[in-house]
């Protein structure tokens, strides 16, 4: 091996660690994980109200109602889908935080998605879900508030609930739109 061959082998991983250290020291982050792609949490073809009001707790949850022909609501005992694939990493009844039947699916990366006031949960810690599995049925469940049916939804990536952002439309914070699932489409 000549010894320009073996100058050029180092010369590349040299180039990489200083441009490691270089931006350590400036404070630059690494991208952040990418978003799993999302999907409604709902069967494929029903059309859902999403709400993301201001004021809302936690900030950039979307609270999700379905209606009838008729305009009445009928979210009772439907049901809820993964939104994304991944492991249960809680599903409990809360009597403390309002949000009554919950469950916490991990996508990783950081990404998490939580299902909260379901009347009734078909998924245990530990399970592994696939996009579209049924985990439960939307409800009114919570020791703390006097709750109508609905979905309360969020995404979470490091522990923060971020904006939404569901089969490719960003649920920015205040709005209500109506919003048709391709999740098992």
């Amino acid at each position: 091996m000549s010894l320009t061959t073996t100058a050029a082998r180092w010369r590349v991983p040299a180039l990489l660690t200083t441009a490691v250290v270089a931006g350590a020291m400036l404070g630059v982050q690494p991208a952040h994980a990418a978003r799993p792609g999302f999907r409604m949490p709902f069967l494929c073809g029903q059309t859902w109200q999403g709400n993301n009001w201001n004021g809302h707790s936690p900030a950039h949850a979307i609270d999700w109602n379905h209606y009838d022909a008729n305009g009445s609501p009928d979210d009772l005992n439907r049901r809820t889908v993964a939104s994304a694939a991944g492991t249960v990493l809680e599903s409990y009844y809360s009597t403390t935080s309002g949000y009554g039947n919950t469950i916490v699916i991990g996508h990783g990366d950081g990404w998490r998605t939580r299902y909260a006031h379901l009347n009734s949960r078909a998924v245990a810690t530990g399970d592994t879900v696939k996009r579209g599995d049924v985990i439960g049925r939307v409800g009114a469940t919570s020791t703390k508030y006097d709750l109508s049916p609905h979905l309360h939804y969020e995404q979470i990536h490091d522990g923060s609930v971020v904006v939404a952002v569901v089969q490719g439309v960003t649920w920015s914070d205040g709005l209500k739109r109506n919003q048709t699932s391709t999740n098992g489409c």
